[in-house]
């Protein structure tokens, strides 16, 4: 089956609130839907601060996203280790990482065409909401 632009929108939004649930943060999306011959449409990167974080973090989007969407991923690589987990859902490539090893491997600067999207933090989010409060209260 073929999926269509609004399954993978779908899919992106699940990983993100499967990584939100546990606190997975700094959440990345790299676009790659404009490049030509690209095994990938999207990577999605997170930090976990701990090996139990970054392995809460890949069963969270693995439990989040089969409950939600009844698939699983095609492939996962770094369970063993918890310091750089990959997750493939074909379309959406997750990488989990520590901190450490993402500033290493930055894959976020490794292409310089493709779109980055940020996912604000929870603590971003919710500064914002009191902020628009209190605006709204002036």
């Amino acid at each position: 089956m073929t999926e269509t632009q609004i399954e993978k929108k779908v899919l992106l939004e699940n990983i993100i609130k499967g990584i939100e649930e546990v606190k997975g943060y700094d959440i990345t999306i790299l676009d790659f839907t404009k490049l030509d011959n690209t095994i990938t449409d999207y990577f999605v990167i997170c930090t976990g601060t701990t090996n139990t974080q970054v392995s809460a973090i890949s069963e969270s989007v693995e439990r989040y996203i089969k409950t939600h969407l009844k698939e699983r991923p095609w492939h996962v690589e770094g369970v063993d280790n918890k310091q750089w987990v990959l997750m493939d859902y074909v379309s959406t490539v997750v990488h989990i990482f520590q901190p450490e090893y993402r500033e290493y491997y930055d894959l976020e600067n490794l292409w310089g065409d493709v779109e980055i999207t940020r996912i604000p933090d929870a603590d971003e989010k919710n500064l914002k909401n009191e902020y628009s409060t209190i605006k709204n209260q002036a």
